[in-house]
């Protein structure tokens, strides 16, 4: 199976990501119809489960999009199950060295390029019997997360490590480990300059920038700046901005009644 991401970023555009939080296929079989490139399954932060990532996956699995998944943190055993079972792409956080960045690609990829067990319980349904194996480290897309001052200094080593695809940036922990409120959309000059340094060494080394965003306005913004893939907050955030709208509307045009 080509992964879409993969053909988007090779067509010089920047991928839409999706973030799911809660654990449910029926949110996730609605997300996945909304024209999302891509939607990722969050393990470290969302209330999901193994259990409820394959049902997620399962639920999408008829829309043109590309499965992903933020692991809970950089481990061989759930780095690999959630590969096995369907994970198109893995978004790693706290990776802080060289050295972390290469532990994940070799969680993430079969020998002789790692040493993730042979055993694609669900993922082998993307290809014929043996044919997963032949494709999956060329296929499956590694973002390690650079969200701490650690992890700036260390910018250039990390994204010398061969195998990964970009970074991702959590933008609340990196404003937090500057001593800086968490928030999504940052606008310090001091962030800004990380973000344009991080942009300009991906680019030298043909790796594609991804940051999460709190929607539409900063990911257009993120976009502009060069960065190549766009997470527009994640479905909670959507679906209580927009009810808590709606109730402000319905409150203020009800003349005092509600």
């Amino acid at each position: 199976m080509a992964n879409k991401v993969k053909e988007i970023w090779k067509s010089g555009k920047a991928v839409v990501n999706a973030w799911l939080a809660i654990p449910s296929g029926f949110s996730a079989e609605m997300i996945a119809q909304c024209g999302f490139d891509s939607v990722t399954v969050d393990m470290q932060h969302g209330v999901q489960d193994y259990l409820s990532m394959v049902q997620c996956f399962q639920a999408m699995d008829k829309h043109p999009i590309t499965p992903m998944v933020r692991v809970p943190w950089n481990e061989p055993g759930i780095i690999g199950k959630v590969l096995d079972g369907g994970a198109y792409g893995v978004i790693c956080p706290m990776v802080n060295t060289p050295q972390e960045a290469r532990n994940l690609v070799s969680y993430a990829k079969y020998p002789p390029k790692g040493v993730r067990s042979n055993g694609p319980i669900r993922a082998g349904m993307y290809g014929t019997a043996g044919s997963y194996q032949k494709t999956a480290n060329d296929e499956i897309v590694l973002l390690p997360m650079m969200e701490t001052r650690t992890a700036v200094e260390n910018m250039e080593a990390i994204l010398d490590v061969e195998g990964i695809d970009g970074v991702y940036i959590g933008p609340s922990d990196l404003g937090f480990s500057y001593g800086l409120e968490p928030k999504l959309d940052r606008t310090e000059p001091e962030i800004l300059a990380i973000y344009e340094k991080i942009i300009k060494e991906c680019g030298k080394r043909g790796l594609n920038p991804g940051i999460h965003c709190s929607g539409a306005e900063g990911a257009a913004r993120a976009i502009s700046m060069g960065f190549k893939l766009v997470t527009l907050s994640n479905e909670v955030g959507l679906m209580t901005t927009y009810a808590k709208m709606q109730v402000s509307q319905t409150r203020k045009d009800s003349a005092g009644k509600a």
